[in-house]
């Protein structure tokens, strides 16, 4: 990632163009109407002022009721459609500017999910909120309004002095001048505050990550006494949220200050003028009022050139931060990606050419049970220290592997590995025979299944927790798989069946029921490779053989790695692999390893694998 002192406050025309027109072309015919309301109620604003000096010159030199009545009626209605302009324009606006910035989250949290698993390590989920969500909402603006009513504060501004030029060149000229000194002030500020809202927007993801941290551990700090603590450093974000607010306000204001300033010495130069002029006989009454009116109507083009240009630095400030999080490129893709010409691809493909022969670009992993093997795998987490050593052994398709170890022994980092959320900084792992960094990332991901202790489940049917929200899998498939795994009378208790809602977490599931769930979710995908992670031995009997009814179920036909906690588990596997501190310290046949009297699986056994293995 690029330091922040290598990002520049100014950015490129180019970019906000581009963006623009990634996010509003498919918009266009509502973007076409916005601009066509916009420019009717400008035109309409110019019309008003000329219908009024007709009333007051009409009134002065002693018009009929009926044009006084007339000139009133018309000033009333052209207000009225103006004010509905006003209404509709707001509301096409913001429709176009909510459906962009829905468009640009949606990618953007595209882009995040398919970052490695290092980046989400390195940032709080309540951070990867405010950037995804906070920074994309101060771009709703620059969608809907920025530059069309820029553009259309611009056409009011032009049209406003050309017909103040009509009247008279003198004043036009003033007035031109004026406003020309006040574009140039508000040009050269246009940048004042950017530094100052990007900090605001980073002490907000800072905020947000603080609480996000907080929330989930709030059994451990109330159990633990941990209030005062959270509470001074909750003061300490919201103090530095306050601070950089407050100045990036400040600095926001600045324009706003000169343009009030700017425009109350443009008033008084114009009535300054008119009534020069109208003491000399050069206008009428009316024609003052025409003066003053179209220098009152520069105040809101100049006042919306400055909002804008306030908006501006607010879209800046998030344009910095997006561009910054969708310049992070992830380093595990797919063969194809791989393959453009950047240093890093490059490396990478330089790697796998010396690793064995280079396969076709994004192979699919063959169908069936997957043959594991890895060849003097190594591995570390950035610059920690090596979890996994020269780790090499290999796994025959549809047999079964104990893989045993103390915690931090690297049995958790080997399983990752098979999914590749991480690349080995060693040697290569193939899974039927192919190397996993010559598959394709989802396809791989497809064919591995795992089954952990601690399962993930969502606020949603029993149906899309099982299947992912994926739309496309049946329900009579699903029916036949809890048929399969013998859990009639579990799916019978359900009180709607698949279309049952299951709180978040899980709530209201055992912890065996919710590994019920797991097991069915791998079924339904079908994987050539299985990785368990034993359930606690901590379940209620009943649940406890429905759990090892389907374990029996899943071996068949399938590679099978079991990290291993328990006895029971062991004697399924045929092969043995024992790591320690990120090394294979023992493997082989499961049977011959219990009967060497010296082996450390022996041992093992005999001291009790639970007690051994804590």
């Amino acid at each position: 990632m690029a330091s922040s002192k290598g990002w520049s406050v100014q950015v490129p025309l180019k970019q906000y163009w581009d963006l623009l027109i990634d996010y509003l072309k498919p918009q266009w015919p509502k973007v076409l109407l916005l601009a066509i309301l916009l420019l009717s109620s400008i035109g309409l604003q110019l019309l008003n002022p000329q219908i009024m000096r007709r009333f007051i010159d009409s009134a002065v030199s002693g018009g009929s009721p009926e044009t006084l009545a007339g000139a009133a009626a018309l000033f009333i209605g052209v207000a009225l459609t103006n004010q509905v302009l006003s209404v509709v324009v707001t509301y096409v606006g913001q429709d176009v500017g909510w459906t962009a910035t829905n468009g640009l989250r949606a990618d953007l949290a595209l882009h995040c999910l398919r970052l490695d698993l290092s980046f989400h390590h390195d940032r709080t989920p309540g951070e990867m909120i405010e950037r995804i969500d906070g920074d994309i909402t101060a771009l709703s603006n620059f969608f809907s309004q920025l530059v069309i009513r820029v553009l259309g504060s611009g056409i009011l501004l032009v049209g406003t002095l050309a017909l103040l030029f009509r009247e008279d060149w003198r004043v036009g000229m003033a007035v031109s001048t004026f406003t020309a000194a006040a574009l140039v002030i508000l040009g050269r500020t246009r940048n004042l505050a950017v530094p100052h809202q990007r900090a605001e927007r980073q002490a907000s993801a800072d905020l947000f990550g603080f609480l996000e941290e907080r929330l989930a551990g709030l059994e451990d700090i109330r159990a633990n006494g941990g209030g005062a603590y959270v509470m001074r450093r909750f003061h300490q974000q919201m103090r530095n949220l306050f601070q950089r607010g407050r100045r990036a306000i400040l600095m926001r204001s600045a324009t706003w200050v000169l343009t009030l300033g700017l425009f109350a010495l443009g008033s008084a130069l114009t009535l300054g003028m008119g009534v020069s002029l109208f003491l000399a006989g050069a206008i009428t009454i009316g024609t003052v009022y025409l003066f003053f009116q179209y220098t009152e109507m520069l105040q809101r083009p100049l006042e919306q050139i400055s909002n804008q240009m306030q908006e501006l630095q607010r879209a800046t400030a998030s344009i910095l931060r997006i561009r910054e999080l969708r310049e992070i490129r992830p380093r595990i893709e797919d063969a194809e990606a791989a393959a453009r010409p950047s240093a890093e691809h490059l490396a990478l493909s330089t790697q796998h050419s010396v690793l064995g022969a280079r396969l076709p670009p994004g192979t699919s992993v063959p169908p069936g049970a997957l043959s594991v093997e890895f060849q003097r795998v190594s591995f570390a987490y950035g610059d920690d220290e090596t979890v996994l050593k020269d780790v090499s052994f290999a796994l025959a398709p549809g047999r079964v592997l104990g893989l045993l170890g103390r915690t931090g022994s690297g049995k958790t980092t080997l399983a990752r590995l098979l999914f590749r959320l991480y690349d080995p900084t060693g040697g290569v792992i193939r899974l039927g025979g192919l190397a996993t960094s010559e598959a394709r990332v989802g396809d791989l991901r497809r064919r591995v299944g795992l089954v952990t202790q601690d399962v993930q489940l969502f606020h949603a049917s029993v149906r899309d927790n099982l299947t992912f929200f994926d739309r496309s899998v049946a329900d009579e498939r699903i029916l036949k798989v809890i048929g399969e795994l013998g859990l009639h009378e579990w799916y019978a208790a359900r009180s709607a069946g698949l279309d049952t809602e299951l709180a978040t977490g899980g709530g209201g599931l055992s912890a065996g029921e919710a590994q019920l769930l797991a097991f069915i979710r791998v079924f339904l995908r079908d994987p050539g490779l299985v990785i368990l992670d034993e359930a606690s031995s901590r379940l209620d009997p009943a649940t406890e053989r429905l759990i090892e009814h389907a374990v029996d179920r899943l071996l068949r036909d399938r590679t099978v790695i079991i990290i291993a906690h328990r006895l029971a588990t062991v004697q399924r596997a045929d092969e043995i692999v024992i790591l320690e501190q990120g090394c294979v310290l023992e493997q082989g046949a499961r049977e011959q390893l219990a009967q060497a009297p010296h082996s450390r699986f022996a041992r093992l056994l005999q001291a009790g694998l639970e007690e051994a293995l804590a």
